[in-house]
């Protein structure tokens, strides 16, 4: 357990007034959007206009947005790769400007088989920070109880896997975490070397024996899925969680590599009074949950689009707490900052990227279609474009949100979701494109045909996907499993949450023949529209939206249960 100092009670004192003048900066920034936005796009403009792709796009000649418009067009990865692939064999001036250096390559799953690689200059980890920063600021504003006391975060390797020129590649949660302030690092309860475990039930049993111990008072990660994972891990194992503590040992269910145990178990000490305690919790509550063993002031994480379904096993685990969103972020940078418990949307963060929003049913390629942050309309949905120093440029992350209302010039956004047919229960942003891919590629190696098909969310504990074929395939249930070996190839992220068991293998459902042509018959005629025009979902979205399939919502794979 962290010890405290004589010193601080004044460090906090210091701490909560620095805070407050920083969430005023932020709130200056937001009234005056506009400007701001205008100086941030130029900065970045001015920045990276010797690199290639600054030649290649005339930056020297752009004054204003109105030239930045006229020179560069809306984009998608595939359109940037070419340049980000030339950085990644070393030339940095692909995309930047003399003296920038490039720190790593974030890894996030693409739309189709081949992973995205954002490039993490100073200046992008700089704004990425910032933006982190004060976020963290006004949730501790609003929580100073939670001010100066163990938080309790998880992050992912920075380095997995090393590019041809030796930059690593991974997560910026994991470089977020060693570039931290060393006075922010002192308040993390779970050692950074915790990120190497790949074995899920290990990772998550040794994240809880450093603390469970400790005094948290707040948790924050992505999914809330995680928080449930880390509760559940502890609640499993709560005798050896605490026979662990007593004697300053780490048995965790699975493996731990031993140069990671070695580092691990320099941290350790037997608490002999904090194991007295834990035993006698579980004694008086016949279990041992969070709730119990922690004073949480509150916690963090995603709670917008399909995320908040998690939301309704959290009482169970940490009671009747606050939850604070943790905006709109994706690995490319952030759009949002929350500022309010309880409600998935937030200001802009406007002294961040450079943002422009495109109509809801629009591609961008009409000028009209595009707006900038303080154009915004209340209740209307939109597409969001970010423009930010890891040398993305109108770059159409694919998020979809809608509009709350505005914070001086600021618009307040909410997530809905990403793209048209992506489903992401537990952050797996998993495509059409991929799950078609996946299975053409399962039927290819079986040798098999399968005519139609449909992947939908499910949502149990934990979350799955059914896989809906007719009759007359073989194996359906050897197939499912082919599909789900494929889907965590091809999606990081899909398989990043498979191996940690957020979500529960593929579960195959046997319909009657003809079932899917006479659904997409039904929906033709609801929807209206030509039959040319109608296009056959291969995936859905939302759990439930597979309730019109027979035995669509029964069915669930062998280590999964129905949540709630």
């Amino acid at each position: 357990m962290m010890k405290k100092s004589l010193f601080d009670p004044l460090l906090g004192r210091v701490a909560i007034a620095h805070a407050k003048r920083q969430f005023k900066r932020f709130l200056r920034a937001a009234d005056s959007a506009q400007q701001t936005q205008e100086r941030v796009l130029l900065a970045k403009i001015k920045r990276n206009a010797d690199s290639a792709y600054g030649r290649d796009h005339k930056f020297a000649a752009i004054r204003s947005y109105h030239d930045f418009i006229e020179r560069v067009p809306v984009q998608t990865y595939d359109e940037l790769r070419p340049y980000v692939q030339r950085v990644m064999a070393g030339e940095v001036s692909a995309m930047f400007g003399r003296k920038q250096k490039v720190l790593m390559f974030a890894m996030t799953s693409g739309s189709t088989d081949k992973p995205k690689y954002v490039p993490v200059t100073h200046a992008f980890l700089a704004e990425y920070r910032r933006g982190w920063n004060a976020f963290g600021v006004k949730a501790l504003i609003d929580h100073e109880e939670a001010f100066m006391r163990p938080i309790l975060q998880v992050s992912s390797p920075m380095d997995e896997r090393l590019t041809h020129v030796g930059v690593p590649c991974g997560s910026i949660s994991g470089l977020m975490a060693a570039t931290q302030k060393r006075l922010v690092r002192r308040y993390y309860v779970t050692p950074r070397p915790t990120a190497y475990i790949s074995d899920s039930d290990a990772r998550y049993y040794s994240v809880m024996r450093f603390a469970v111990p400790s005094d948290v008072a707040w948790m924050i990660t992505a999914s809330p899925a995680t928080q449930l994972k880390l509760a559940r891990a502890a609640a499993a194992h709560a005798e050896r969680l605490i026979r662990d503590i007593h004697d300053g040992t780490l048995n965790p269910p699975g493996d731990i590599p031993e140069a990671v145990r070695r580092e691990l178990m320099s941290n350790i000490q037997p608490d002999h009074a904090a194991a007295n305690r834990l035993t006698t919790l579980a004694e008086e509550h016949g279990e041992l949950l969070p709730k119990h063993y922690w004073n949480l002031g509150f916690l963090a994480n995603w709670t917008g689009g399909t995320m908040g379904l998690h939301l309704r096993d959290f009482p169970k685990y940490f009671g009747d707490l606050p939850v604070r969103d943790i905006g709109l972020l994706a690995t490319e940078g952030r759009v949002s900052i929350s500022i309010e418990d309880g409600t998935p949307a937030g200001p802009l963060d406007a002294g961040g990227s450079f943002f422009e929003f495109v109509d809801a049913d629009a591609d961008g390629s009409d000028p009209t279609t595009v707006h900038r942050c303080h154009e915004l309309q209340a209740g209307r949905e939109y597409r969001v474009l970010i423009t930010t120093s890891a040398g993305f440029y109108r770059y159409d992350i694919g998020d979809h949100v809608r509009v709350h209302g505005m914070l001086g010039q600021a618009p307040v956004l909410e997530f809905l979701h990403r793209g048209a047919h992506v489903s992401s229960v537990t952050g797996e942003k998993l495509t059409e494109w991929q799950v078609t891919a996946a299975m053409q590629r399962c039927c290819d190696a079986a040798g098999v045909t399968v005519e139609s098909f449909v992947l939908a969310p499910c949502w149990a504990d934990p979350p799955f996907y059914r896989l809906h074929v007719e009759e007359g395939v073989a194996d359906a249930d050897r197939l499912a499993a082919a599909l789900d070996a494929e889907l965590c190839a091809m999606n990081l992220e899909y398989g990043s949450k498979r191996k940690s068991s957020r979500l529960g293998p593929i579960a195959a459902n046997r319909l009657p023949a003809g079932a899917l042509a006479r659904l997409d018959a039904e929906r033709l005629t609801r929807h209206g529209g030509s039959n040319e025009q109608y296009k056959h979902q291969y995936l859905y979205t939302t759990p439930g939206d597979d309730a019109d399939l027979p035995a669509g919502a029964e069915l669930a794979p062998s280590n999964a249960t129905p949540a709630g």
